[in-house]
């Protein structure tokens, strides 16, 4: 098991933002997280990430409590997060933002390699490589996001909702690339508002309302489950 939350809570203030969150992630998985608005998605993502502490509950990653690990020394054991709403840095080119994401890394060779690979990944990056971010569109500044958070080679990848304000046609290759990402042996946590296209790339999958974990399965149970189909994909 590559990560396991146990019991998780979280305030912000006095407001119980999550209410005791168990869950776990395999090494080679997609997991999709879902629920509406306000369910604690991002919540849970920053709490796994060092970004909120945790009032009390545990985490653990690759066999290690990483409950109270500082944000920055999880992203060296290989847990990196693209933040929602992208994050990227404006003023620096497409390059130097795929740089800064190397930051924990000495190893010159495999930063070139994985450099490679991102551009790969992404061939838009690689035509706008000398662009300031600030100038790209918004489906580009997604792709740079995700593309710098593979540049600290992540064993565990947190995505978070990274289809948010995407035409439908990036959403598609957004999570075509996503795909491709784990198939080339990424580990993947995936927070999404689009139900259908999380769950139908995932191998399971967590529905989240109001800081609660209500239902859990694979991805084809969640799908086909009638509660989900009729709260997040529309079908009654």
């Amino acid at each position: 098991m590559l990560l396991e939350l146990e019991n998780i809570t979280l305030l912000y203030g006095r407001i119980q933002a999550l209410h005791g969150i168990s869950l776990t992630v395999d090494e080679g998985e997609i997991v999709a997280l879902i629920g509406a608005n306000g369910a604690g998605k991002s919540t849970t993502m920053r709490a796994i990430s060092g970004l909120r502490p945790v009032a009390s509950g545990s985490i653990r990653f690759d066999g290690e409590d990483i409950t109270r690990l500082r944000a920055d020394l999880r992203v060296v054991r290989g847990l990196c997060q693209a933040p929602e709403g992208r994050g990227i840095f404006p003023g620096m080119t497409v390059l130097e933002n795929l740089d800064m994401g190397a930051y924990t890394r000495k190893d010159r060779a495999g930063i070139a390699a994985d450099l490679e690979r991102v551009l790969a990944l992404f061939p838009r990056l690689a035509e706008r490589a000398k662009q300031p971010g600030g100038t790209l569109s918004g489906g580009e500044q997604q792709m740079l996001a995700v593309g710098r958070a593979l540049m600290s080679r992540p064993r565990l990848l947190l995505l978070d909702e990274p289809s948010m304000g995407l035409a439908p046609m990036l959403i598609q290759q957004i999570f075509d690339i996503i795909t491709e990402i784990n198939q080339q042996g990424t580990t993947i946590l995936l927070v999404e508002q689009n139900a259908q296209q999380a769950l139908s790339r995932a191998h399971r999958g967590y529905v989240l309302e109001t800081g609660n974990i209500v239902r859990s399965g694979t991805g084809a149970e969640l799908l086909h489950d009638p509660a989900v189909k009729e709260a997040y994909l529309g079908v009654a």
